[in-house]
Order: C-alpha cells, then structure tokens, then sequence
C-alpha cells in the first residue's frame, strides 16, 4: 500500500473512495454494533451481575469497549467525509467542533446527575463506587477538574476521549486521505510509546485514566483508517493468513480468561502464563486486548455476512435504535447502572434480581431510543425543493450530522422569486440532481443578496 501525496479536493475522486451508504444515507449494521456495545457496557457495569455472561468481557481480553472505540473511528469517517466531500472543509471544521461542545455539555450534565443520584440515595452507599464523594465533599474544586476534564465519575470516562475526538478529527482526517499509512503509523508509535515511557494526560484526583485517550486513540484512528484505505485492507483481511492466527489467538484468549473463573481448568494453564495475561491493562489498551479485538475483527469479517434480513429481527431493531441515538442512551446507562447498584444493595443481590434488572435495564434503553426517535423523526412540513441525494449523510460516533444547505437553496430560491427570476427551469433540474447541488445553492444565496442590497425592504425576508 502506498500514501496519498497529492493535494485533494472534494470533486475529486478519492471522496468516491468512502463506502456508498445504505438507504436513508445510513448503514444500519453500524447502529445495530453500536447499539449492541451499549447494551454490553450497561451489563458490564452492574457489578457481580449475571447478565455479564453475555457480554465479550468473559470470554476473551477485550470487551465492548474495543467494539465501541473502532465503531466510532469508522462512523466518524463516514460522516465526515461525506461532509467534506460536499460542502468542503470548513463545513468539518464547524461540524466537529459542534459535535466536540454538545459531548462536552453531555458530560458535565451527566457529571451533575451522577452527584444528584448518589445525593438522593445516601452518600455512604454510591459515593465511593461512583466516584462522586469527593465531588460532594468538594464541589467547588471537583466541578473545576471536571470542566477541564481531569474528574470523571465512574463509567464517565469514554465521554472525554469523545470530546478531544471531535475536537481533533478534522486534522486527522486530513491527514488520513492525504497519507494513510504514515497517519496510521503515527498513531502506533504514540501508542508504542505509552507503553514503553507511560504516557498520559493529567488527571484528577489520582492521576489515573479508566481509558487513557493516548492508547484508545490507536482504535479510533484504526477505524477511520480502515474506511480510507477499505479496498486495500479488505483482500488481506480475508485471507486464510490472517484467519488462522486469529482463530487460534482467540481460542487461547477463551482458555485463559475462562481458567480465571474455572478452578480445574486453571490448573492446566502454565502458572508463568496465568500471570502474565492476568496483568492486561485495560487502562492503557493492553497488546493484549488490542490483538484480540483484531483478531475478532477478521473472524467477523470471515463469519458474519451482511445479511439484511437478521436486522429486522425485535432485538435487532432495538439495537439500531439505541445505535441511532448512541451519547443520550449511553448516559442513560450510565445512571441505570448506578440505580441497578443501589437496587442490589437494598433490595436484593439475588439471581432474580440481577436477571431483572439486566433485562429491565435493556428494555429501558430500548424504549428511552423509541421515544428520541420519533421525536426526531416527528413529521414536519414538506418542502418544495428535495434535499439532493448526494449530500445526505449518516451520523457520527455521537448524534447527527446536521444539514444547512438545503435552507440556502431554499432562501436563495424565494429571495430570487420575489423579483421574477425564472431562470433556466432545466438547469435547476439538473443542478439537483448532480453532486454540485452545494454550489449551486451558494450562488443562489450569493445571487438573492445582490438582489437585496438593491431592494432593502426585502432583506429582512431573504435573510
């Protein structure tokens, strides 16, 4: 594989290169994942809770956390790319920065709620497993860390490495379709370093990061990466030379994790063995469990076809819905397992409940997804001029990317009506139709305002 040197531009073919996107501007097996790892990370969180048996967390190295990371590398690409592809780089730029601010105010809000929780249900419980005694002891100081993203509850933690995501991907995609390969290299250098000097952003009040944002950038940065450069990695990732290992890695990682939990299987694994993998950091994205998710991901890619017709099952829709609306229903699990915790300590540990709340847990997000997405999808007035189909876009890791271009071409459009301009009816046509549909609207803006700085009374209504 070799890199891109060249300058690009959104008309030029290597934006052809990002993958078509499925039917409504959105590939629905990457909500379904998505959705899935949220489901994943609420049931690992419920502590000694047997709905974790169903979660990847015991059966190999990695867990959720991997799926999630990677998934948001790739969704990000998609998106982004598609905006720099139709209305250039500013328009990423504004968008990612958006998107970085509403992650950040999701965070501080979810902050608040967390201490709010704990407050209601008696500091001694929650304090100390949720991290919010100090924020309670002292919320002045604790609030101030927390604003620079250096304090984070419990389970709190992937939300920051989201913010400095969106914050950082405009150049980083830059980079990626201008030079892939080194970009990726890059990026594995910084996480080679970490290991070898570990590196880290400060943190507060311990210094420590649940998922230190310059390990877990290698997956982000390896998602995006994999869109870019798809054609190229795909023959490789398909091949039996990578399968084998994979399969073999994977089926040592099961060994090792289940002889954790089964004592006479434990006694058949070398002791030195035992050891050495029990020490997998997953804080700073353990070799380890970096080598299993990627091992995961060629069987995968090897097993599980795109089959539409599994997406339409009820837990599968439910998957996608979550998947759709990934930060409101990943902060909703965060507080349902903060209430699941309070739940096993007054009410009862027992199986019965633990199956309860598992379930009942899954349920809620499915019905809080339910609700925000007919919400969003509420019907509004139908608009004379169609939204082209070249500028329609999926969400990113976050929420959606929002579109302003067709209100230009709608304000231009009136703007030039009130003075008679009928114009080449034709060229309107084909102008929609084709991938310049973003310019054109800007001409027709640009056009509209000529026209009221000759007609000031009007000016109020174009504008």
């Amino acid at each position: 594989m070799h890199d891109r040197t060249a300058t690009l531009k959104p008309s030029e073919p290597s934006a052809g290169a990002l993958p078509d996107l499925k039917a409504n501007g959105r590939d629905v097996r990457i909500d379904a994942c998505r959705g899935i790892a949220l489901w994943c990370i609420f049931l690992d969180h419920v502590p000694n809770n047997i709905g974790s048996w169903l979660t990847l967390r015991n059966y190999g190295f990695s867990d959720a956390a991997e799926v999630f990371m990677f998934v948001s590398g790739v969704t990000c690409a998609l998106a982004y790319g598609k905006v720099w592809s139709c209305e250039g780089w500013s328009s990423v730029i504004r968008r990612t920065l958006r998107r970085s601010w509403d992650i950040y105010v999701a965070f501080l809000l979810l902050t608040l709620a967390c201490a709010i929780l704990v407050h209601i249900a008696g500091v001694e419980r929650l304090a100390d497993e949720s991290n919010t005694r100090i924020l309670l002891d002292q919320p002045g100081a604790t609030l101030a860390h927390a604003a620079i993203l250096q304090y984070r509850p419990v389970n709190t933690d992937v939300l920051p490495i989201f913010v400095l995501l969106h914050l950082l991907f405009a150049p980083l995609l830059w980079l990626l379709l201008r030079l892939p390969n080194v970009t990726l290299g890059a990026s594995l250098a910084l996480y080679a370093l970490v290991h070898m000097f570990g590196w880290s952003l400060p943190a507060w009040p311990n210094g420590h990061w649940a998922f230190n944002p310059l390990a877990w950038q290698l997956l982000v940065v390896l998602g995006a990466w994999v869109i870019i450069e798809g054609e190229r990695v795909r023959p490789w990732l398909t091949s039996r030379t990578a399968l084998v290992p994979a399969v073999l890695y994977l089926a040592f990682s099961l060994l090792i994790v289940l002889s954790w939990r089964i004592k006479p299987l434990e006694a058949l694994i070398p002791q030195g063995l035992t050891k050495l993998a029990y020490q997998v950091d997953k804080s700073n994205l353990d070799p380890l469990r970096l080598l299993h998710f990627l091992s995961l991901a060629v069987v995968v890619v090897w097993f599980v076809p795109p089959n539409q017709q599994a997406l339409t099952t009820a837990v599968m829709r439910g998957a996608i819905l979550c998947g759709k609306h990934s930060l409101p229903i990943f902060c909703l699990g965060v507080l349902l397992t903060l209430a699941s915790l309070l739940a096993l300590l007054d009410i009862s540990a027992g199986l019965a409940m633990q199956i309860t709340l598992s379930v009942g847990g899954v349920l809620t997000m499915i019905v809080a997804a339910t609700l925000l997405n007919l919400i969003k999808n509420k019907p509004r007035p139908q608009s004379a001029v169609a939204l082209p189909v070249s500028v329609r876009t999926q969400e990113d890791a976050w929420g959606t990317v929002g579109w302003r271009t067709v209100e230009a071409f709608h304000r231009g459009l009136r703007g030039l009506r009130e003075f008679g301009w009928a114009g080449d009816q034709n060229r309107l046509v084909r102008e929609r139709q084709s991938h310049q549909a973003p310019r054109f609207a800007d001409e027709l803006v640009r056009s509209s305002r000529l026209n009221v700085s000759k007609h000031p009374a009007m000016s109020s209504e174009v504008t």
